[in-house]
C-alpha cells in the first residue's frame, strides 16, 4: 500500500508540474498567441525602440527590449503557416530583420534616419494589411 500511495503522489506532482509549466506566460508584454494583436504590439514597441532620443537614460534598456520581443515574435511566428503567407507577415519579417541586423552589427549607433523611414514605411504597410485581414 505504501508503495502505490508513493507511486501515485509523484504520478500527481509530476501531473502539477507539467500543467504549471504550461500555463500562459504572464509576463508583461508577452505574446499572445493572437497574430494581430501580437503584431501591432511589436509594431509599436519598435517604433518606440528606434524614435527614442540617443541622449535617453533608458535607450540600452528599451533596445535590449526592442531585441527580445524581435526574438520572441520570429521564435512563435516563424513556422505558423497559417500566417507565413500573409502580406503583413512577409513585411513584418522584414523589418523584424533590419532593424535586428542593425542592433547586431551596430550596437551603439543610433539608428541611421534612412533605416527609420523605411522602417516606418514598413510598418504602416503590416497595419494596413492588418486592416484588410492579410
Amino acid at each position: 500500500m505504501k508503495r502505490y500511495l508513493s507511486r501515485l503522489l509523484a504520478l500527481v506532482l509530476v501531473v502539477c508540474i507539467g500543467l504549471t509549466g504550461c500555463s500562459a506566460n504572464d509576463t508583461p508584454g508577452a505574446l499572445t498567441g493572437d497574430y494581430r494583436q501580437d503584431t501591432l504590439a511589436i509594431v509599436n514597441t519598435l517604433r518606440d525602440a528606434i524614435n527614442i532620443p540617443n541622449d535617453a537614460a533608458n535607450k540600452a534598456e528599451i533596445q535590449a527590449e526592442a531585441r527580445k520581443k524581435i526574438n520572441d515574435f520570429a521564435a512563435r511566428y516563424q513556422r505558423d503557416n497559417s500566417v507565413s503567407s500573409l502580406s503583413s507577415f512577409t513585411t513584418i519579417r522584414t523589418a523584424l530583420n533590419s532593424l535586428a541586423g542593425h542592433y547586431s552589427s551596430y550596437p551603439n549607433r543610433p539608428v541611421p534616419e534612412k533605416l527609420k523611414t523605411r522602417l516606418e514605411q514598413e510598418f504602416k504597410r503590416v497595419e494596413s494589411a492588418l486592416r484588410r485581414g492579410n
